[in-house]
C-alpha cells in the first residue's frame, strides 16, 4: 500500500524565525492517526531564517538525523562536538542517556532541513554526533544509505533498526527498490516529482509504504528523494 500525504495537508507551525511542517504528530500538532510509522517517530520539514536557530535544549533516547536540503546548519552540543553541515549532507545525533545541543543557521539566507527522529533499539548509552558528505552525483539513479543501524552499511551509524537512504533521479529515470513488506518505508521528496507505484508524489509530499516487496520509482521531473526503511 502507498498512502500519499500531500505537503499542503501536513501539520504546521510558524514561529517567525522557524516555519515547520510535520509529517507526524509533533509539539502542538496532534493527529492520533499519525503518531509515527513503525519506529519512525518524527519527520519535520523545517525552514530556518538566516542567523537564527534552535537554542540549547535537551534530548534523550532518540536517534536524530538531519538532512540539509538548502543552506547549512551549525551544531554544538554538551559533549563538545561542533560542526557545520551543508546542503545535501547529513548529520546524526544519538541522544543516548542525555545530551544538550543547539542547531543554528549561521548563514545569510534561509536554511531548509528534514529532521528525522527514529526510536532507538535500547535506552541510555553515551551520546554521540557525526556528519558526512554525500555528493549528489554518487546518488544519481540509485539509493545510497546515509544513516543506518546495520553494521554492513557504509553510512553514519544510528542505534536503531532502520536505514535512511537518498537518491537523485532525472526525469524519465527509473529505480527499483526491494523492500521487506513487513517493515515500514516512508518517502519524502526534497525536490521534483516522481511516480511511486502509480502514485504521483511531488516536492515535500510524503508517502507511507508497506506490504510491498518492491517499488518502482520513476522521475516525472528531476527529483531528490529521501526514504526511511523503519522497523
Amino acid at each position: 500500500m502507498i498512502d500519499r500525504r500531500p505537503f499542503a495537508k501536513l501539520g504546521s507551525a510558524d514561529h517567525g524565525w522557524l516555519k515547520a511542517k510535520h509529517h507526524f504528530s509533533f509539539a502542538n500538532y496532534y493527529d492520533p492517526q499519525r503518531m509515527g510509522w513503525g519506529n519512525l517517530r518524527v519527520w519535520n520539514d523545517d525552514e530556518i531564517a538566516a542567523n537564527t536557530g534552535f537554542p540549547p535544549h535537551p534530548h534523550a533516547d532518540m536517534e536524530i538525523i538531519t538532512y540539509v536540503r538548502d543552506g547549512a546548519i551549525t551544531h554544538k552540543d554538551s559533549m563538545g562536538n561542533v560542526g557545520r553541515t551543508e546542503a545535501g549532507d547529513v548529520q546524526v545525533m544519538s541522544a543516548g542517556a542525555g545530551i544538550r545541543h543547539s542547531e543554528y543557521n549561521e548563514e545569510n539566507r534561509t536554511t531548509r532541513i528534514f529532521q528525522i527522529w527514529i526510536q532507538p533499539t535500547m535506552h541510555g548509552g553515551t551520546p554521540s554526533w557525526g556528519a558526512k558528505p554525500f555528493p549528489k552525483a554518487e546518488r544519481s539513479g540509485r539509493f545510497v544509505t546515509l544513516a543506518s543501524g546495520f553494521d554492513e552499511d557504509d553510512a553514519l551509524p544510528i542505534r536503531a533498526d532502520a536505514r535512511v537512504m537518498g537518491a537523485a533521479l532525472r526525469a524519465g529515470e527509473r529505480i527499483t527498490l526491494t523492500l521487506d513488506p513487513k517493515r515500514h518505508a516512508y518517502l519524502v521528496l526534497a525536490t521534483g516529482a516522481i511516480d511511486v507505484g502509480g502514485v504521483r508524489v511531488e516536492a515535500r509530499d510524503g508517502a507511507a509504504i508497506t506490504d510491498l516487496p518492491t517499488i518502482e520509482i520513476v522521475g516525472i521531473e528531476d527529483a531528490e528523494v529521501v526514504l526511511v526503511d523503519a522497523a
